[in-house]
């Protein structure tokens, strides 16, 4: 199934994912320029750790921009309902358009999207069925590379021999410690925001919910019956192959779920 890409012409969003991209970039071009490679030079850090350094800023980066442009369940104007499952679609009170339950109306988007979580600004885009996987992702490779980066600046003053600052004259060395602190600041921000909010899109996911859903009270229906985490999170990530499920550079195959076990809204 190809993922098709999706826009959207938000100046707010642009904004919020042009910061996101630059903490991305100060990160990667600073810590690197002023630790690991003079600590690797040194012999004080492997060639591993600055591998798993780009790694990790790699799958970081593109799960963002995957997240940002891929389609996130937008319905067309005209879907082709089957007749097995016309009693699974409602109508939208906003666009006047027939969608299958689950499904919610994005106002900055101006269009349905199939099992929609929230719109997140810092992608520019919405969450939905088709891009959820990608956007856990982008949550768990930036907790990954906002604590390796404080790890790596707290290791560079406490633990690390110093430096013997062949190349003091040069920008990066002569003004290393505003550059580190900024460096540490930015991480437990983002470190803090975003590990709530990969907390909360691991619960919904465990209890079958998503965010809008929980803030409307409309999933309190106990006669439905639960899946096992395992089947959610496929259901998710497009794949039972859980090594799959960290994994940004592929596509996602949609599982068919029968409507029985659907939370109706």
């Amino acid at each position: 199934m190809r993922q098709r890409i999706h826009f959207v012409v938000d100046p707010q969003g642009w904004c919020c994912m042009g910061l996101i991209i630059f903490v991305w970039l100060y990160n990667t071009i600073f810590i690197p320029k002023v630790i690991l490679f003079p600590h690797y030079q040194e012999g004080n850090i492997s060639v591993v750790a600055v591998l798993c350094y780009y790694f990790c800023s790699l799958f970081c980066i593109a799960s963002l921009f995957r997240a940002s442009v891929a389609d996130p369940g937008k319905l067309p104007e005209n879907p082709k309902i089957p007749i097995t499952e016309r009693e699974y679609w409602e109508l939208c009170n906003k666009c006047n358009m027939m969608r299958p339950k689950r499904s919610h109306h994005c106002s900055r988007c101006g269009h349905c999207v199939r099992r929609m979580d929230h719109h997140c600004p810092w992608i520019n885009n919405c969450v939905g069925e088709d891009n959820h996987w990608l956007f856990l992702q982008l949550c768990f490779y930036t907790q990954i590379l906002s604590s390796y980066t404080l790890i790596l600046d707290f290791c560079h003053y406490y633990y690390f021999l110093p430096l013997k600052k062949e190349n003091w004259d040069l920008f990066v060395f002569r003004h290393e410690l505003a550059l580190l602190r900024i460096s540490a600041f930015m991480g437990l921000i983002i470190l803090g925001g975003i590990s709530r909010l990969f907390y909360t899109q691991l619960m919904g996911i465990f209890t079958d919910t998503t965010s809008i859903e929980k803030m409307s009270n409309c999933c309190e229906d106990i006669s439905r019956p639960r899946k096992p985490w395992q089947q959610t999170f496929s259901e998710v990530f497009g794949t039972h192959w859980k090594i799959l499920w960290f994994i940004p550079f592929r596509q996602r195959q949609p599982l068919r779920v029968p409507y029985h076990f659907a939370n109706h809204v």
